[in-house]
């Protein structure tokens, strides 16, 4: 049964319409691959069988009677441990947290199970989602599942992992700064942040400043349409989200036809900034095969796109006012990373901040002048492959550090994921696709990204390049 496991959720939903896979037996094969695999990964904070059992039969009745059935009827789901599910412990990476239920489910989640999703876990996050890597007090680490030496990346670690190893072919994300592509990168999965409002996030303080993504998380570009569809729309909890239309996604990502007359913009690094080796090599092929599908290619200089400071002044006040009150109160069971980042920014002052958000917009307007230059930017998602396991890149300072073909270097945001932080802030909608894998065995990805609101063409551009690649086959060694 554990074939079951290997099939993508676009196949899936067709065979349990047609009665050829049973939502009891499919369900029943990700758990058993979730208990057995978990000891190996560490890629969950809940198991839910009962729960999950339960909804599998429920699901499985209503085929047998004919009933209509949802998008994604009877398919298994993970969910990211910062989403709330409710019935379903939701801890949010935090021994503070350790025993919270919620009773409702975030609106992307509801979404979900209304189109019959069966939720069977919830999985690993850095406490409260502040970190690039995997690891919190609340469970200890994440792996890598293609390296046991190497970190799953952060902080949709645990969901990134869950999917690259065929631990259900779904599963929900989040995206403040890179961490459902940050980890997509590092496991050879797909991760998309879509348009700012276009799946609602209901659980965000600051809605109509937010910088954050509830997002989907699987190994294809189909099954990212399909969750896509699943969860966008309008909702009254989310004013980004009003008026904004739904297209056919799943259309747009069945790849169909080539890229003829797409002018494509890329850059490698942005100016003065390290890229490993085998990451642009990884990325220049990727080029050809872009080229290779009609697109036409021009360089872009990525001046004005390295955005840490501002991201770091926004994002990290944001910490500062949700969680220093917990650190005054219990910093001693605190992951001492978040502890740390929240002191840098202990005397931003609210003119700091408020300039920050100037440059947000202007960072905005900087990709929109790109964008009347061509309909996608092609850049690599991260600046070398995943980072070893056992280094924890903020032990020294707060702002961490990462090593790239032997140099050296302070900062792990600006130097690992420079690419990524720049499209939380302006909106854009953007996806890390798998291109390849390293000398070390470990995958490398490029990110797409398109105009707002335009995440149907993304996921076609994104589709053909899958189809182009051809990669699909590949699956860690992990039985």
């Amino acid at each position: 049964m554990e074939e079951l496991c290997q099939l993508p959720a676009t196949a899936l939903r067709d065979l349990i319409a047609r009665k050829q896979v049973s939502p009891v037996e499919l369900t029943k094969a990700v758990l058993d691959r979730a208990e057995r695999l978990q000891p190996v990964l560490n890629c969950f904070i809940t198991l839910a069988r009962p729960e999950a059992m339960a909804a599998a039969e429920a699901a499985e009745r209503a085929v047998m009677a004919g009933e209509e059935l949802g998008l994604l009827h009877g398919i298994p789901c993970s969910v990211k441990d910062i989403v709330n599910t409710a019935g379903m412990r939701t801890t949010f990476g935090s021994l503070l947290l350790a025993k919270n239920v919620p009773a409702e489910d975030a609106e992307a989640a509801a979404r979900l199970r209304r189109q019959g999703a069966i939720f069977f876990g919830k999985t690993t996050t850095p406490e409260f989602g502040t970190k690039c890597v995997t690891d919190a007090p609340l469970f200890g680490r994440t792996r890598n599942a293609w390296s046991a030496s190497a970190t799953s990346g952060g902080s949709s670690g645990g969901a990134a992992v869950a999917v690259a190893a065929g631990i259900g072919p779904i599963a929900v994300a989040t995206d403040g700064g890179g961490s459902t592509r940050i980890p997509a990168a590092c496991n050879g999965v797909v991760g998309l942040k879509q348009s700012l409002g276009t799946i609602p996030h209901s659980q965000v303080p600051d809605a109509f400043g937010n910088y954050t993504y509830v997002t989907p998380m699987t190994r294809t570009v189909g099954d990212t349409a399909l969750m896509l569809q699943a969860m966008a729309g309008p909702h009254d909890s989310d004013p980004w989200s009003m008026g904004v239309p739904v297209p056919d996604y799943l259309a747009a990502a069945r790849a169909e036809g080539d890229l003829s007359g797409v002018r494509v913009l890329f850059c490698a690094a942005p100016p003065g900034r390290p890229i490993a080796a085998e990451v642009k090599q990884a990325f220049e092929a990727t080029l050809q095969k872009l080229e290779a599908l009609g697109a036409t290619l021009e360089p872009f200089d990525g001046d004005g796109l390295d955005v840490e400071p501002i991201w770091r002044a926004i994002n990290h006040t944001t910490w500062r006012a949700r969680f220093a009150p917990m650190v005054e109160k219990d910093e001693a069971r605190m992951s001492p990373s978040l502890v740390k980042q929240l002191a840098i920014v202990r005397d931003v002052s609210g003119v700091e901040y408020q300039q920050a958000m100037f440059d947000r917009a202007a960072l905005f307007r900087r990709v929109q002048a790109l964008f009347r230059r061509g309909e996608l930017l092609v850049t690599p998602t991260l600046m070398r492959d995943a980072l070893p396991i056992d280094m924890d890149p903020f032990a020294r300072n707060p702002r961490g550090e990462i090593e790239i073909d032997g140099r050296q270097l302070e900062d792990v945001r600006s130097h690992w994921f420079p690419w990524t932080m720049p499209f939380n802030l302006t909106g854009h909608p953007a996806l890390s696709l798998p291109v390849g894998f390293g000398a070390s065995g470990l995958p490398l990805s490029v990110q797409l990204v398109a105009p707002m609101r335009e995440d149907a063409r993304l996921l076609r551009a994104a589709a053909l390049l899958e189809r182009q690649l051809d990669l699909l086959d590949r699956w860690p060694a992990l039985d």
